[in-house]
Parts: structure tokens; sequence; C-alpha cells
């Protein structure tokens, strides 16, 4: 512990400046300023070094947030980023996108604002590759074994690398055209410049990972076929099945995915030709749904130019404060105000969406909701209150049901269980050899549950290929954080 009394010296939360709104909303970069080195030491060393740091409970991976909080107050980047990466295989990722329940959790917040630990993060991965630190770490041996890793979101590319240090031959399939998953064309580049995936996958073909982009295993590749010529598979496909709305209307054009519009947008920021491109230049938008996916949509519509936007919410506002049956540690739903809310438009809640309005082209023009009542547990519109609200683009941010799992359960017979693919507690589903991580077998999760999964999986199919492993596996299927 650096600074004994840190976090009495420095009492409050420090972050980076933010773009101004009007100069944000003109391009798609990131929205923070470079960060201070000097406040960056001052908040690191707020960190009070715990008895019991119940950040390590909050976060997935187990990351060891005082260990490196402490290497950064004393100017130590590099050994930081090491401790960083031992447990974080994507520390630029989870430091952009991960909602930080470690913060939740840390100790100081009990009494004062938490340390910015997700700041923190941040700027050390951002020094270390500012540096050349982050150097590919290729394995000393080759095993002669085989993993075919499907799906290259967080959890895959965890999977992924942690099997290729090991010392597997391994490749990753993608059915899009790029590598990336949902960090590639689900997160706008506001949020995740595509630099950093490009840096990462680069070390990882320097390692020895193969990528193969643009195979879409079950219709390319049968999964029988794959399973035939690998000796181990890890199914890692994200959990991508939208929910919809069933009511009446809801075929009208202008009503789509929220997923569907990201990707474009994000095809476009990459430089590709959209035709037909959904976008909400000189629309008055509608959102439904207020989760990360919903201003996600908030800030790509206010950046292509939309008259307005409204997000409805079905249910209450959150409170301003932890609730009294969430308390510390666990991760709290409170009202949040993320920078795409900062950047403008109207925020409904208790909002139900009765019917969608279409104009004389079969388009929609409008949106009839109505008051939210909880009825014997249900949330219902109440009779009396609709009212309509404008509207020519909707779009559906109201999460996912779950993985798309009918080739494998056709061709290897892998059990479904609600949307997600049955595993044991070494990650191996029904079907032997063939393992599940991430949201395909855990549901809709948090980018650090995908890469603590990654891990734990790689260490897995490790144990199933040598008989032993020295891999880490931070968590098992059954495991659920204090954050959750």
């Amino acid at each position: 512990m650096a600074d004994p009394k840190g976090f009495l010296k420095t009492r409050s939360r420090e972050l980076p400046a933010r773009r101004p709104v009007p100069i944000r909303l003109m391009d798609w970069k990131e929205i923070y300023e470079p960060g201070d080195g000097a406040v960056l030491k001052r908040q690191a060393g707020r960190c009070m070094d715990c008895g019991i740091p119940f950040c390590h409970q909050g976060c997935p991976l187990g990351n060891l947030i005082p260990e490196w909080n402490d290497l950064i107050r004393r100017g130590e980047g590099r050994e930081a980023s090491e401790r960083l990466h031992a447990t974080n295989n994507f520390p630029e990722f989870t430091g952009r996108l991960c909602p930080a329940p470690c913060e939740s959790s840390c100790v100081l917040g009990i009494s004062q604002e938490p340390v910015t630990i997700k700041l923190v993060e941040q700027s050390i991965i951002d020094q270390a590759w500012a540096n050349d630190w982050v150097q590919p770490h290729p394995p000393e041996r080759l095993t002669g074994k085989t993993v075919a890793v499907v799906g290259s979101g967080p959890a895959g590319l965890a999977a992924a690398q942690q099997l290729t240090r090991a010392g597997h031959t391994v490749a990753v399939f993608e059915r899009d055209d790029r590598i990336g998953g949902l960090l590639r064309y689900g997160i706008p580049d506001f949020k995740l410049e595509k630099k950093h995936i490009e840096h990462r996958l680069r070390q990882m073909q320097a390692e020895g990972t193969r990528f193969r982009a643009g195979v879409n295993i079950g219709v390319d590749i049968g999964w029988g076929e794959l399973r035939s010529r690998y000796d181990a598979v890890i199914v890692a496909t994200g959990a991508l099945e939208p929910r919809d709305l069933p009511v009446p209307g809801r075929d009208l054009a202008g009503v789509h995915f929220a997923m569907d519009y990201l990707v474009q947008q994000n095809r476009v920021g990459a430089g590709d030709t959209v035709p037909g491109q959904i976008t909400a230049a000189g629309r008055h938008v509608v959102i439904l749904g207020g989760g990360d996916t919903g201003a996600d949509c908030l800030g790509t519509a206010h950046r292509q130019g939309a008259l307005s936007v409204t997000t409805l919410a079905i249910g209450t506002r959150p409170p301003e404060a932890r609730a009294a049956h969430q308390p510390w540690p666990t991760h709290p739903l409170v009202f949040e105000v993320s920078t795409a809310h900062e950047e403008g438009g109207e925020r409904l809640f208790l909002a139900s969406t009765v019917e969608f309005l279409p104009n004389a082209a079969g388009e929609v023009r409008a949106i009839r909701v109505a008051e939210t009542e909880y009825l014997d547990g249900r949330r219902v519109p109440r009779s009396g209150t609709e009212r309509e609200v404008p509207a020519d683009l909707v779009l559906l941010a109201l999460g996912f049901t779950g993985t798309e799992s009918f080739a494998l359960e056709s061709e290897l017979g892998v059990a479904v269980d609600g949307g997600t693919l049955v595993r044991d507690d070494d990650y191996q589903s029904s079907t032997p050899g063939l393992f599940v991580a991430g949201d395909a077998g855990r549901g809709q999760s948090l980018i650090v549950w995908a890469i603590a999964e990654g891990r734990a999986a790689a260490a897995a199919v490790d144990r199933y290929l040598e008989g032993d492993t020295e891999l880490p596996a931070p968590v098992r299927p059954t495991d659920r954080a204090l954050s959750l």
C-alpha cells in the first residue's frame, strides 16, 4: 500500500474530461479526452488495500485490483500491466465496456465514492500499448492437439488465446466477414474504436492463433464435420436471438431490431457500403428498452442526425441510490446517465407499448403507449391512459432470449434449456469434446463474464486433451458473483 492515507487525502473521484457534446456528435471517436497521469496516481492511491478486497468478488475475473492500483500509484506502469494481464486477456475491452461491478463492491464505497477502478484499468492498458509493452507470447512447445473455437466475441477470443499459449493449434471460426463478434459489430465506435480489436488480433496471430472469418458453422461446415476434424470444439456463439414484441403493427416498415441497426452502422464505419441502410437521419426515433443496447442506439441516432429520440422503458425509474434490498457489496440497480444520455433525448418510464400505428404507405408513424400497471405480478397497460408518441423509426432493444441452437440440436443432439446450451461443471456439453463458453451457455451477460468463462473453458479443454492443466479457471458455469 503506497499511501496509507491516500483515501483520506483524496476523497472524491476524478474522471477524464469528456469531449463537448456538440463536438463528439460530429464524429464516431471515443468520447473521453486523454487522462492526466497525476490524477491517475491520486485515484489509484485511494485504494485502501483492504484486508478482504471485495472488489475481487465483484469481478468474475478475480482481477488483482489492489496490486495494480498500488503499482500505478508508484509509477510502475509496466509491472501494473503484467498484473492486469495475469487475470484478464483483454483489459482494453473491459476497461471501456464493463459496468464495473468491482466498483460497486469497493470497500471504500461504504463511506465514500469508490475507487475509479475501471479508469485505472483502461489507463494501464492504454499506456501499455503506447509503450509497446504488450508483446506476443507464443507457446514454448506444440502439443499436436487441435481446437476449433466457434465465435470470435470476447469468450471465444479469450479461450483461443489461452489454448494457443498452452501449445494447442487453435482455429477461430466467425460467420461474419471480420473477426470480433459483438465487439466488432454490436458496439458503436464511440464506445470502442475498432483499432483496439486489431491490436489484439495481431498479437494473437503472432502467437499462432488462426482466424477463419466468413465461415458459418452449421451451414458452410456441418457441426458434425467440424467435431470430427478437431480434437475439441468450443461453442462461443453468444446469445443473439433478439426478444421480439408481438403487438399489432409489428410488421410495419420502420420497426427493426436494435442489433440490425447497430450492425449496419458499424459496417458503414468500417468502410462498407450498406444498401438500404437503416438510418435515423431526419427521423423521429423511439427506442424500446432502457439498457446498454438502447443507449448504444441513442448515441448512434444522435450521430446520424435524428430529429428526436425517445427511449421507452416498461418499468419504473430506478432509484438514484442503492435500494435497501441491494446492499453493498452487490451491484445495485440505480438510475444511470450514460454518455449517450448526456447527448440528448427523452426517457420515459412506466410506458407499455400497445400498438404500432401506420401511415398511408404502410410505414410506422407513431406508437400507442399506455401507463404500465402491475397486476398479479405482471406488467400490463393501464386502460384509459393510452396516448401516441410520434415515431417513424422504432428500434427494439429488449434484450436477447438465447443462442441459435437448431443445427447443434439436430446434428449433434446437444441439449438445450431455455435458449442456452446445457453444459456440465467442466463446460462440456452432452456431446463429448464439445464445450460451451460465454453467453451461449450462460445467457445474456456481461463482457467480463464472457472473458472469465472463455478462460475457464480453455482450462477445461486443456485438461480434456492433456489430462491436466496449468491454465487458470476463474469461474465455474454455476458461479454467480455478488454483483449479480
